[in-house]
């Protein structure tokens, strides 16, 4: 179930403060403590703004449970197969603050977090706005005390500090291909990015879900998926490992956008080679669903 929504609510007004008429604190008491300053509000010292493709509300494909799903605008890749190829250029975002988008979050957080779920900073490439995303993540973990996922190709892992991370319970990392003239091929850019950011979420222990597109005829070699599961399978972080069936259900917005649609030709796999597949990471201990 997805329910979409468009970046342009306002965000709503602040409940105004009360105001006690307690005695004024004895000399030996402390002031209370300021709120713990987010990169973001350090570094611009105003609420931070980021490129905004949409959000909406998921179940089942952007992390566990029902979830607020922030998509950021902008993406270095160009994945031959990407569904959302309007979220690959960050002019086609809408300039946004963080705290709109935590406000339209929070009008379904008791739903959120009654199924279990969470919120998702997704893209295009959220590292791509390393600031405005760990804005977010901060405030939808601690103000909203949200469960919080990074959905990424890990080709900017470099771009996410330490203090970033500590704001992710959960990563969705992406391993298009193992072999690299595959993975360059399929997005234009070095696989080895993506793997020293899993190495470091390993080293982290940061929980990470595993996605693998299969499309037949450019990944779905025997020994390009082994290798991405060896891989996988050696981290010992990898909770689960999503095998996404290649579709083509982006195409439209391939040619909407005068951009050249390559693989039109190209099947989606049968269920027999995703079950291969999947067999490929169960055989290096890994739960591939």
């Amino acid at each position: 179930m997805t329910v979409y929504f468009g970046t342009s609510l306002p965000v709503g007004p602040e409940n105004a403060a009360v105001v006690s008429a307690a005695r004024p604190p004895a000399a030996t008491e402390q002031p209370p403590a300021t709120p713990a300053q987010t990169l973001a509000a350090a570094a611009t010292q105003r609420p931070s703004e980021g490129a905004v493709h949409s959000w909406d509300l998921s179940t089942g494909v952007d992390g566990p449970g029902t979830r607020f799903v922030t998509f950021l605008a902008g993406c270095p890749l160009t994945c031959l197969y990407c569904h959302n190829p309007d979220t690959m250029r960050m002019r086609n975002g809408r300039r946004t603050s963080a705290d709109a988008v935590i406000a339209e979050a929070r009008k379904y957080t008791r739903f959120i977090s009654a199924s279990g779920g969470g919120a998702t900073i997704s893209g295009g490439e959220p590292l791509l706005q390393p600031v405005f995303a760990g804005e977010l993540l901060h405030r939808m973990k601690n103000d909203l005390g949200l469960h919080t996922a990074l959905d990424t190709s890990g080709f900017l892992g470099s771009r996410a500090s330490d203090a970033l991370l500590r704001d992710v319970d959960l990563v969705l990392l992406d391993i298009k291909s193992w072999d690299r003239d595959t993975y360059k091929k399929v997005t234009g850019r070095p696989l080895e990015p993506t793997l020293d950011f899993a190495r470091r979420l390993a080293d982290l222990g940061k929980e990470v879900h595993l996605r693998f597109v299969l499309v037949p005829g450019l990944t779905d070699a025997r020994e390009n998926v082994e290798g991405v599961a060896a891989f996988a399978g050696g981290l010992g972080n990898v909770a689960r490992v999503d095998v996404l069936p290649f579709h083509k259900l982006g195409e439209s917005k391939w040619e909407a956008l005068d951009m050249p649609y390559t693989l039109h030709d190209t099947p989606s796999p049968t269920p027999a080679e995703v079950a291969e597949a999947k067999a490929v990471f169960e055989a290096h201990g890994l739960k591939a669903v």
